[in-house]
């Protein structure tokens, strides 16, 4: 049953206009450079948040004398893959640009950790696209795919072609039975760019058996279009997922199974192409006005009602899918990035907004709950004014939930990139800082984080450097983080 305007709206009034919906609002609220509390509006310049009375986290990052990572003291990294250092059981070199990853428990307490790498176009313009393996190629024209990286109790590290022949692997999620749904950023068909199949589609990798990675089959049920990340609620069997798009700007989804399916390993690709409900959301606020654009959400702590719409072609075969509805019939956000399942529902990613939104951000973090069926706003970063400056941080990407409280999060913004932390009401930290300069002295340039996830043990965090395409993994004295 859909939850209409009117009910939200006469719910909010019962509740203090919405906020008392979605419980402790003031949670994972800000950032330097963002709201520092629920009734704090952005700054225009993003200056830093005022009202931290405690510090959180680890204390200053020491910088890193071989240059590459800066850390907390008492934290250490290691180099798990190297792109054009590190090579594959075959022989070939570690794919480059690692993007989305997540980590399973593996054989013999082994660590299996699946590492999209997000290479888009024809192989000719890489210098390390993911090797053609034999049974396990969807398209010999793409560059991208999935490495699986296993790290074993004793330090060693093995490296093997999970799919290949895929475009643009950005973000993904991991399912509850096991497996990586690797998701493609592109809506390239057949004839374009080199490609001889369409494009934009998910796929799911198994990290513990490669007999099931063969022969690639894209689970078309879950639509065509710029998808970025997905997410697995465990209790209804939705999937939700983002799209990073623009002109216009790209989509929230929610995939409803058919009637009597039941998810397990392989289970998705075994779906017919239509199978079951692809959605698109519509949000309102607590006067049931609908909301056309999350760039709306000036204040942490915003709750907006959320029901869903039918895709008319989810295969997108003429017309792009967020180009078929029409304004008004549902709401947008500039970079849906990374999402995360935890706490009971989904941690979304919105990374800025620029002329293209009604309002402008440096990022911004949702949180969506099934059961309530609201989106609540929980990080919201102004725009930062001197991004060459530390301190501040910009355009998240992609996330997770921390063992040890709240959130970690991998910035894809503007000028010094870092790994930063959120309490559970709203503190902010560093965890480390890319210290790598792919650009000259004169004009640094450091490459994004992607790919941040624990270990199963939660003591070790994984994370890349998008490029050239390090896969690191930190370890140090992990804390509880206070509220």
């Amino acid at each position: 049953m859909s939850l209409t305007r009117r009910d939200f709206a006469r719910t909010s009034a019962l509740t203090g206009a919405g906020v008392a919906l979605a419980g402790s609002v003031g949670a994972l609220a800000s950032a330097p450079g963002a709201l520092a509390a629920t009734d704090d509006v952005a700054s225009a310049d993003g200056g830093p948040a005022q009202g931290h009375r405690h510090e959180a986290g680890y204390g200053p990052l020491i910088a890193d004398p071989d240059g590459i990572l800066a850390l907390p003291e008492g934290f250490t990294y290691r180099v798990i893959t190297y792109s054009g250092g590190t090579r594959l059981e075959t022989g070939e070199s570690t794919p480059s640009n690692h993007d989305g990853t997540a980590a399973f428990e593996g054989p013999r307490g082994a660590t299996l950790l699946v590492n999209n790498h997000e290479l888009a176009g024809p192989r000719s313009t890489w210098a390390h696209p993911v090797p053609l393996t034999e049974g396990l190629v969807y398209d010999p024209a793409a560059s991208g795919g999935c490495t699986v990286v296993e790290v074993r109790r004793g330090g060693e590290v093995a490296e093997w072609v999970g799919i290949a022949g895929t475009a643009t692997n950005c973000a993904g999620g991991s399912t509850p039975w096991g497996t990586w749904l690797t998701c493609e950023e592109t809506e390239d068909k057949a004839g374009r760019n080199g490609m001889t199949k369409d494009h934009g589609y998910v796929f799911e990798v198994d990290p513990a058996d490669r007999r099931a990675n063969r022969d690639p089959k894209p689970v078309k049920a879950l639509g065509r279009y710029a998808h970025e990340a997905v997410v697995v609620d465990p209790k209804r069997g939705h999937l939700y997922l983002t799209e990073d798009a623009s002109g216009p700007n790209g989509l929230l989804y929610r995939w409803t199974p058919p009637e009597g399916f039941r998810h397990g390993r392989g289970r998705l690709r075994t779906l017919a192409d239509d199978a079951g409900t692809l959605q698109a959301f519509r949000c309102f606020d607590s006067g049931g006005r609908f909301v056309d654009d999350l760039s709306r959400a000036t204040r942490t702590g915003t709750v907006y009602g959320v029901d869903w719409v039918d895709v008319p072609d989810r295969d997108a075969r003429s017309v792009s899918v967020r180009k078929q509805f029409t304004d008004g019939q549902v709401t947008r956000a500039r970079k849906l990035e990374g999402m995360w399942w935890g706490d009971g529902g989904a941690y979304i990613v919105s990374s800025y907004a620029r002329e293209e939104s009604p309002l402008q951000h440096d990022g911004q973090v949702w949180f969506y709950d099934p059961r309530r069926r609201t989106l609540t706003l929980k990080v919201l970063l102004g725009v930062n004014r001197d991004p060459a400056e530390d301190g501040a941080f910009d355009g998240p990407d992609n996330i997770t939930v921390s063992p040890y409280g709240g959130l970690v999060i991998a910035e894809d913004g503007e000028g010094i990139q870092h790994l930063f932390g959120a309490t559970e009401s709203g503190r902010t930290y560093p965890i480390a800082r890319n210290e790598l300069n792919i650009g000259t002295e004169a004009e640094p340039e450091y490459s994004e984080f992607t790919g941040v996830t624990f270990s199963p043990d939660g003591r070790i965090l994984y994370a890349n450097i998008q490029t050239p395409g390090i896969m690191l993994a930190i370890t140090g004295p992990w804390k509880r983080q206070t509220r």
